[in-house]
């Protein structure tokens, strides 16, 4: 039912910065909450932050606090996530994923989920 696009991976330096892009193709009741989270080989999927349309402060992993940032564009339906200060572990897929839950930090609680783009940081 509900569409995710993801967009804005690549290669990036060891302290640089890159801005990552999900547009929604449509906004219900079901998508009150968009969230980012990753995955590298060999590890589980973990959550990185999210933010709800409803308002409230953005919320984000411990492993990203202070570098990164998400914003969204209501005209758009779209969400960012703003990445600063990159490291080596920040390697992953990232994945857009949106659902009712309210704070959640847990991939089950997420309904839709985008394909995925790679991000790659280099020292």
């Amino acid at each position: 039912q509900v569409q995710l696009v993801e967009s804005g991976g690549g290669l990036v330096q060891a302290g640089g910065s890159l801005r990552l892009s999900c547009a929604a193709s449509k906004r219900t009741l079901n998508t009150y909450t968009m969230a980012w989270f990753r995955q590298a080989p060999v590890k589980e999927r973990e959550f990185v932050g999210a933010l709800s349309w409803l308002g409230g402060s953005p919320y984000y992993a411990d492993s990203v606090k202070g570098r990164f940032i998400i914003s969204g564009d209501n005209a758009k339906n779209t969400v960012y996530l703003q990445m600063n200060s990159l490291k080596l572990e920040d390697t992953a897929v990232y994945y857009c994923a949106t659902g009712r839950a309210v704070r959640s930090i847990a991939s089950r609680d997420f309904d839709s989920w985008g394909q995925g783009t790679q991000v790659t940081v280099f020292s």
